[in-house]
């Protein structure tokens, strides 16, 4: 009797250790937003918390990826209406330098956009699909995770609830 009972315990634990091994991790909303230094497409060097104190939309995208194309009108859009009143966008490609480039001049982009390096993916991930889109408030901390397309009303309500 007690050898079914320790393998019952055994066999509970060596389960609760599987799954929680293979638990999702990542970022989680109230998370602090993890700093970071990456160029942006014109060789600058660019730091997160340069931006604190503002809401910020940080935007992992490709190049190729049709739903991160279908955002960027609308993020322009964002940062126009908003970029004077303590909000900026930054984007992040984790596309090629010179297909970066010619993405932001044909988008007419008018916010940062920034080449992605393994440790930042890494730190904001695992990224598995893209876009994936993080708003962060005038604290540093994360307000909001959207994996996939968003309309442009969802992250206008996030910003002015955020920038109240």
């Amino acid at each position: 009797m007690n050898k079914r009972i320790f393998f019952k315990s055994l066999a509970l634990m060596l389960a609760v250790f599987v799954l929680s091994a293979c638990a999702p991790r990542g970022l989680r909303v109230a998370d602090a937003a993890p700093d970071f230094r990456l160029r942006d497409i014109n060789g600058n060097i660019v730091q997160l918390s340069d931006h604190k104190g503002k809401v910020i939309i940080l935007d992992f995208f490709a190049t190729w990826c049709p739903p991160c194309k279908m955002e960027v009108p609308d993020f322009v859009e964002l940062q126009r209406r908003y970029g004077d009143r303590g909000f900026t966008i930054i984007g992040v490609s984790l596309s090629r330098l010179g297909d970066t480039q010619g993405f932001v001049q044909a988008f007419g982009v008018n916010y940062p956009v920034l080449i992605a390096d393994s440790a930042v993916a890494e730190a904001y991930g695992p990224i598995r699909s893209i876009p994936v889109t993080f708003v962060i408030d005038k604290d540093f901390n994360i307000a909001r995770k959207y994996i996939g397309y968003r309309p442009k009303e969802v992250f206008e309500n996030d910003i002015k609830q955020l920038l109240k």
